[in-house]
């Protein structure tokens, strides 16, 4: 009788050390807008919604700085209380409007219904 060959981790694409899958991920939104959120954790079925930021780099600005925030915070994430809820509303609203601050500048959207684009 043959002896069969062992079987050992496949032979494909390795994951890197110390590379772990973040828990956020984008979504396209509105008029080029994207969409960054939060995988369900705790006792959350559905996704949280973290922010809307207008270019994909400013979505991956947020993902990195929602990621240092949670570090700190991480039980803010998993909260069904009324005050754990704001305290995350409030991180969340400060780190989107740290990202938009600091981040590329974005041009001011026009409304179609008006002919020029908003004063900012």
């Amino acid at each position: 009788m043959a002896r069969q060959a062992r079987k050992g981790k496949p032979t494909g694409k390795r994951p890197q050390r110390g590379a772990q899958k973040s828990d956020y991920f984008t979504q396209p939104g509105k008029r080029g807008a994207v969409i960054v959120l939060r995988k369900p954790i705790g006792n959350r079925a559905t996704a949280k919604v973290c922010g809307v930021m207008p270019t994909r780099v400013h979505s991956k600005m947020l993902i990195n700085q929602l990621e240092r925030a949670e570090s700190v915070v991480k039980d803010l994430f998993m909260e069904a209380t009324d005050d754990g809820i704001e305290a995350l509303e409030a991180v969340l609203a400060a780190c989107c409007k740290e990202v938009l601050a600091k981040g590329p500048k974005v041009r001011p959207e026009q409304d179609p219904t008006k002919g020029e684009a908003e004063p900012a």
